[in-house]
């Protein structure tokens, strides 16, 4: 596969994560909500890397390091035509590092149980609309990639 078809994969599975997110909101599934949004933009972050470099991601769950590694390259930045790029860019950096909070190792099953007492229906949407936008956004980058 050519770097766009391995975006074009993640950008698909980053996609069912973020439905994944609006079905278990609905079912009332609150801790999961947040994961499965943490992993869609995991996951559209890693596809744009690989659409931008040629090449794999690290194997890391830090959203921020992969998009930063990404767009600190001066000619990837140079691509984007948006101007509101680098204030965009600060204000999701920032949810990047909310979501980096929200990913659950199965091997941490305290963790997992302390994490969802925390997480009420009002912050799953919050979690969940913010990603929806975000999504929206970093899906927008790869029209500077032809």
């Amino acid at each position: 596969m050519n770097s766009k078809e391995k975006y074009e994969y993640w950008l698909d599975i980053a996609q069912y994560d973020l439905e994944t997110a609006v079905a278990n909101y609905k079912s009332g599934r609150y801790l999961y909500v947040v994961f499965m949004c943490q992993q869609s933009i995991e996951k559209v972050v890693k596809g744009l890397h690989i659409l931008y470099t040629n090449e794999e991601a690290d194997r890391t769950h830090n959203i921020a390091r992969i998009f930063n590694k990404t767009f600190d390259v001066t000619d990837n930045r140079k691509m984007i035509k948006d101007a509101n790029f680098d204030k965009v860019r600060k204000e999701y950096t920032e949810f990047f590092a909310e979501l980096l909070y929200y990913y659950i190792s199965e091997r941490y099953a305290t963790y997992k149980q302390k994490l969802s007492s925390f997480i009420s229906k009002e912050k799953a949407k919050d979690i969940l609309d913010k990603s929806k936008e975000v999504f929206t956004w970093l899906e927008s980058l790869s029209q500077y990639k032809k």
